[in-house]
């Protein structure tokens, strides 16, 4: 608020605004968390205007002491608020005035709420974008950490149609997370990169008359580039879109983990158990060992795919330029990259401490039908087609259900397989087999662990980068 307790952009208008409108309006309850970058994104703003002559410089120092004493009482959370702070844009302006008196009412000098905001939002996602990276790097680093304790013998049932399919390494299942993630992790890592624009002066939408200088605002903050495009700059919010697409597909992905954490727990698998530190138990049934964490990933999910299309329908119709259906872009991001936070946080403690049953899972996988392609494959090497083989595999198969003859038995009797073929229904054989690359044998799992340790030491060398 200004003159007389009514908002700066009262001046068009006789009456004060209504408190209905106001309340309705506002958003200080959602975007405050945006001080931090307001104030950035300000600085940067009067530096601007205190290079091409718009500030004096006992004004730029006025200004400067005041945006240093605001971002001290929003870090100490010592910020008194006013009634008609509608925002924390208008808040942080009010307090610098206060404190500059005359010179803190130039700041806004060139500037809208339009492109400050925009700025801002940038600068947030820019930082938190980045924390966001870590977290999926960390689950990724714990999965790949885990992979690389198993030893050779510890496998399980790899599955289609959630049907046992074929024997597979621990180490090979797990990976294939780590993998999802890292595709995540370069998602972020593009969206970030083209959330690297400067939106300072475009202004409302047409830019100004002043002398602005866009290009010292974006070399100040470390943008590589600037707007080209005014009317886009104030009413781009792809880079919100494009983050929370990300986020949900992460979320995706770890709802897959988190229903495969579900399953693998259960008395009916047992090939994982929970660490007590993250499990739950019941209120009413003492025996339980519950999954809370996976179940929330699987349902949060959920709530991450809702934010996006609520975005999405929020935007599909918007005329240019800026329109304030623009300020509900700010709940759902801060939202879903809070709950991705606490998910990627959740399951990598899971992760870390989850205890897996090799006994129950080679058991699980050992059933001499899981060898069925291998038999095939082996026909293959005697020159038989494929197709063939498979009908051949096919038909021992089904002789031994209906017969209840034992698989081997059939195996060894059948004419070109014999001995050699029954050798591969012995216990582990089927995954030792496993020899093309990216495949669940020994091999190529060590292969692609030496793989998914080099990504890891890569994304970690850009996290540990500047941004922009």
């Amino acid at each position: 608020m200004s003159d007389g307790g009514r908002p700066l952009w009262h001046g068009r208008l006789g009456d004060r605004p209504a408190p209905e409108l106001m309340g309705f309006t506002a958003s200080l309850g959602i975007d405050r968390r945006l001080g931090p970058d307001d104030v950035t994104g300000t600085e940067a703003h009067v530096d601007m205007l205190a290079a091409v002559g718009l500030l004096d410089p006992a004004e730029h120092r006025a200004v400067r002491d005041a945006l240093a004493q605001v971002r001290t009482e929003l870090e100490s959370h010592t910020f008194t608020f006013a009634p008609g702070d509608e925002d924390i844009h208008t808040a942080i302006e009010r307090r610098v005035t206060e404190l500059a008196g005359a010179a803190g009412a130039k700041v806004h000098t060139g500037r809208s709420r339009n492109d400050q905001v925009a700025l801002a939002l940038r600068l947030w996602v820019r930082r938190e974008g980045r924390a966001l990276a870590a977290g999926v790097h960390g689950l990724a680093t714990v999965l790949v950490d885990r992979a690389g304790e198993l030893d050779d013998d510890v496998y399980l049932p790899g599955y289609t149609h959630l049907q046992h399919a074929q024997p597979v390494l621990l180490a090979h299942h797990l990976l294939a997370h780590a993998w999802a993630l890292g595709r995540d992790f370069d998602r972020l890592r593009d969206a970030l990169a083209r959330a690297e624009v400067c939106p300072l002066g475009a202004g409302a939408l047409a830019g100004s008359s002043l002398p602005l200088d866009p290009d010292h605002v974006r070399r100040t903050l470390g943008f590589p580039l600037r707007f080209e495009n005014s009317l886009d700059a104030v009413s781009d919010r792809d880079f919100v879109a494009e983050l929370l697409f990300v986020i949900a597909l992460c979320g995706v992905h770890l709802s897959r983990l988190g229903e495969e954490v579900v399953l693998f727990t259960s008395e009916e698998f047992g090939f994982w158990r929970l660490d007590d530190a993250w499990a739950t138990g019941s209120s009413m049934l003492p025996q339980k060992k519950n999954p809370d964490v996976a179940e929330l990933a699987r349902g949060r999910a959920g709530r991450l795919i809702g934010r996006l299309t609520g975005v999405l329908a929020t935007l599909k119709g918007l005329p240019l330029a800026y329109n304030r259906d623009l300020q509900e872009d700010k709940e759902p991001l801060f939202d879903a990259v809070d709950t991705l936070a606490g998910a990627l946080a959740a399951l990598a403690g899971l992760m870390r401490t989850v205890s897996f049953d090799a006994e129950r899972m080679r058991a699980a996988a050992d059933s001499p039908f899981a060898a069925a392609t291998d038999l095939a494959e082996l026909l293959v090497t005697r020159v038989v087609p494929f197709r063939e083989a498979h009908a051949t595999v096919g038909n021992l198969v089904r002789q031994a259900l209906e017969r209840g003859i034992p698989f081997g038995e059939l195996v060894a009797a059948q004419p070109g397989l014999g001995d050699e073929a029954r050798s591969l229904l012995q216990p582990g054989a089927a995954v030792r087999r496993r020899r093309s690359p990216g495949g669940a044998g020994p091999q190529p799992v060590g292969a692609q662990l030496s793989a998914a340790r080099d990504l890891l030491r890569r994304q970690r060398a850009w996290l540990e980068s500047a941004p922009g």
